[in-house]
């Protein structure tokens, strides 16, 4: 990813306490002219101008790789997984990833060895349903004294998208859109034998989530259950009994999730949409982005 034009310097804190240090310095030095105290000050001022330079090298050839963020949904944290790649033979110390507008979350790298590169993951809110666009990448460092602070920017056209958030009733709709030719077949839903299990879905109830397995150390996953089934599930954005827009799109995820966890093929309707019945990650994902990038303010 293409850096800004040329590093910012801007002073800290700690460059406003060295400088009153210096002023009483002066002050003492002035009125007893006393030549060990000038030297105190004069070898001060030599640190703090040296650090100058060391501060702006330290992300020089640093570079950063951010990679796709995952989908999530509105109130859950979005994640922006970066590699921060030192492209130089010298060691890197002391460098910040931040991301504006994430609310002021940073990720320290301590310790990037010439040529190598350290893995970071910036988590943020996702507040609002929609695609977002990431925003500006900022790596910062004050190593070596913490006087002055040196900040790299690299602009991204990379984009996320916030799912609706879940809500309402989890039972899915009573009609479902079958053929007369239609024959029952086994479906994986609720109240019957145990049928295994699959990755858990984020977003979907945690009631079923195998929690023996998770204390064994491994990822979540949800039991599934055998039920009899007909046809699919149509989902449809008329027949909410909710009257807002939001409200409605929010029992549409709900339904989605909830037909994806019983593995029941389900279609979605929504004005100018209309998404044949399957089931699937795939067909998840197509879903939760329609629901997902419903013009706002839209009139139904």
């Amino acid at each position: 990813m293409r850096a800004g034009r040329f590093p910012l310097l801007y002073p800290t804190v700690s460059f406003a306490v060295l400088l009153f240090v210096l002023g009483a310095i002066w002050y003492a030095a002035s009125s007893q002219n006393s030549p060990a105290v000038y030297l105190l000050l004069f070898g001060l001022t030599a640190v703090f101008l040296v650090s100058i330079p060391h501060t702006l090298l330290n992300l020089a050839d640093v570079t950063i790789a951010p990679e796709s963020a995952k989908p999530a949904f509105a109130g859950e944290e979005v994640s922006v997984p970066v590699e921060i790649m030192n492209c130089s033979r010298a060691t890197r110390r002391g460098i910040e990833l931040v991301l504006p507008g994430s609310g002021g979350k940073r990720r320290r790298v301590d310790y990037i060895a010439a040529g190598k590169a350290a893995r970071v993951t910036l988590r943020f809110p996702a507040k609002h349903r929609g695609e977002h666009r990431v925003g500006t990448f900022r790596l910062t460092s004050i190593y070596p004294l913490g006087f002055v602070r040196v900040v790299k920017k690299f602009a991204s056209s990379q984009t996320y998208l916030v799912y609706p958030e879940p809500s309402g009733d989890p039972r899915l709709p009573t009609q479902r859109a079958r053929s007369p030719h239609s024959r029952p077949q086994m479906e994986l839903g609720e109240g019957d034998d145990f049928a295994g299990v699959r990755a858990y879905v984020p977003g979907e109830s945690q009631h079923h989530i195998d929690w023996r397995a998770v204390a064994r150390g491994q990822p979540l996953m949800t039991k599934q259950f055998a039920a009899e089934a007909e046809g699919s599930v149509r989902l449809d954005f008329f027949a909410v009994r909710f009257t807002g827009v939001e409200e409605k799109l929010s029992q549409l995820a709900l339904w989605v999730i909830e037909a994806e966890r019983v593995r029941r093929p389900y279609s979605l309707r929504l004005p100018n949409t209309d998404i044949a019945p399957a089931v699937g990650e795939a067909h998840f994902h197509r879903c939760m982005r329609s629901l997902s990038l419903f013009p706002e303010g839209e009139r139904v």
